[in-house]
């Protein structure tokens, strides 16, 4: 009704295809396999005759939004535009304490690899990062500690933070100002072609 296709992707780490889709090798922090599925499905999307190619854009919450991040970062020549809702951009953090405790150097260094702060100097499409600052799945600290680098580096963004909000949102007014504000960036940055402010480095 508003002028884009949507495709949903069950990328690798999805349901429905068995254990070793469910499971599959280098995922995530050890090589973001899962990330060829994104970028297989955007070339999809070029090839469509309806689609224009140069408006491509990525949203995701959480897992989907590590996904929209890396998009951008590694490949805003194919993403041109993306709304980050909770993501993990940096997977190193989690080596730190918790489940992922530890770990050998080069693991350290692949998951770092693996993150999308390792490719922000690729990174130019414009963001718009969403998150609340009481999220207790991933630390807020991502996206604060992702800001100073997209400033940094030049690239446009904007930052949406929902005070005492958890990971899930628990009140519909915040669900319904963030999808209202996706739809607002992707019509201001896809549609309309306009330029997101890009702030100078501190």
């Amino acid at each position: 009704s508003r002028g884009y296709v949507v495709l949903s992707v069950n990328y690798r780490l999805g349901i429905m295809y068995g254990r070793a889709f469910r499971e599959p090798a280098h995922a995530g922090p050890f090589g973001a396999s899962e990330y060829q599925d994104i970028v297989a499905a955007a070339k999809y999307l070029q090839g469509l005759p309806y689609v224009n190619p140069q408006k491509i854009g990525l949203w995701g919450g959480s897992y989907g939004g590590y996904l929209t991040a890396l998009g951008l970062a590694r490949n805003s020549d194919i993403f041109k535009a993306g709304v980050d809702y909770a993501g993990v951009h940096d997977w190193t953090a989690f080596f730190d304490k918790g489940e992922r405790a530890g770990g050998s150097q080069k693991m350290r260094d692949t998951a770092y690899a693996s993150s999308p702060v390792a490719s922000v100097d690729k990174w130019t499409s414009p963001v718009l990062l969403i998150q609340a600052d009481d999220d207790r799945n991933v630390p807020f600290a991502q996206t604060v500690n992702l800001v100073p680098l997209l400033r940094a580096h030049h690239v446009p963004y904007e930052l949406i933070v929902f005070p005492d909000e958890v990971h899930d949102s628990l009140l519909w007014r915040t669900w319904v100002r963030t999808f209202q504000a996706t739809g607002d960036f992707f019509d201001r940055t896809l549609v309309q072609g306009k330029t997101i402010q890009t702030e100078p480095p501190e």
